[in-house]
Parts: C-alpha cells; structure tokens; sequence
C-alpha cells in the first residue's frame, strides 16, 4: 500500500468516520468496498485517464466496489487548478450518460466554500490529505439516503461540529 493510500485511509478513520461527517463512509470502509487509486498521472490528461479507468472499474459487474477515491500526489496543488479539472471530470461523466450512475465529490487541501474565510474550520468538511477525486455510485448512495433521518442537515451539522472542534482539534486528529 503507498504511503498516499495509508495517509487517506487515516484520514477517513479519523476525520471523515471518527468525525461522522459522512455517516455513510463508515459501512463501506468496514466491508473493505472502498478502492483507493494513487494517481501516477501528473497532467490532466494522466488524471482523465486513470479517472476514466476508475469509472470502468466502479461499473464493472460483479461490482465490487461501492465507492472510490481517486489521489492525485502530483499535481493539483493549487486549488482553482483542481476545481478546473473537477469540472473536466464531472463533464466527462455528462458526456458518457453517467450522470445518475456516478457522482464525483471533491476533496482538497486547500478546499474553501465560497463566503467562508480560508481559515474557517467548516472547510474541513472538504479538506483532504492530497486533491482526490471522490467516485460515488448512485444508486448505494440513493439507497442510504432512503434510510437516513434529515439527510439535507449533515452539511449544517458538519460546519457545527468542525467550528466547534477548530483547527487545534481538527490538527490533532490529523497527527501521526
């Protein structure tokens, strides 16, 4: 397992699961349903491809995996550069008929919600170890959903519990 991949997968425990700002990460990440690509690609055109790779991968019967997060190691430091290419991906899933079937999440670094100061503790919510691209299947996530009471409140209950945790708590669940 790369160092990147060992990096998220903490992250996920710690932040993303121990946190519940995704309550339906926990479930997938257990059963071992979560495909991690470190992304060898360096250009845009490198993350398209393994991107496209991941689709085909998250669509092929006998589909095992529920979700996947793409990594990108290199490249896509800078913030509005990866929102560039979050919107190259998301059209690339328009353009092949996938809307519907895949959804991509976005996880950054430096992500920042618009309105919000860059050192707003709320960013964290979207703040990932490296820029990754966060492949979901539609229909599992429309499936959770059914089940799950006010799931239009995670996003406010998320800005709550990070706001309420700052960036000294936030930092040390992040530590080594």
């Amino acid at each position: 397992m790369s160092e990147a991949i060992e990096i998220t997968r903490h992250w996920l425990e710690k932040v993303v699961i121990g946190l519940n700002l995704c309550p339906f990460a926990e479930r997938p990440y257990l059963d071992q349903r979560i495909g991690y690509v470190d992304c060898v690609g360096n250009s845009v055109d490198g993350i398209y491809q393994e991107f496209v790779a991941l689709v085909e991968r998250l669509l092929q019967p006998p589909q095992p995996l529920d979700t996947a997060l793409l990594i990108v190691t290199e490249g896509l430091n800078d913030f509005d550069d990866y929102l560039d290419t979050l919107t190259l991906l998301e059209e690339a899933i328009d353009k092949a008929g996938l809307a519907g079937v895949i959804q991509v999440a976005s996880f950054h670094p430096d992500y920042r919600f618009g309105g919000v100061t860059p050192d707003d503790p709320a960013n964290f919510s979207n703040r990932s170890p490296y820029p990754m691209f966060h492949l979901i299947r539609e229909d599992l996530l429309e499936e959770v959903l059914s089940r799950y009471p006010d799931p239009e409140k995670i996003p406010e209950r998320n800005v709550a519990r990070l706001r309420k945790l700052g960036k000294a708590g936030i930092g040390a669940l992040l530590e080594r």
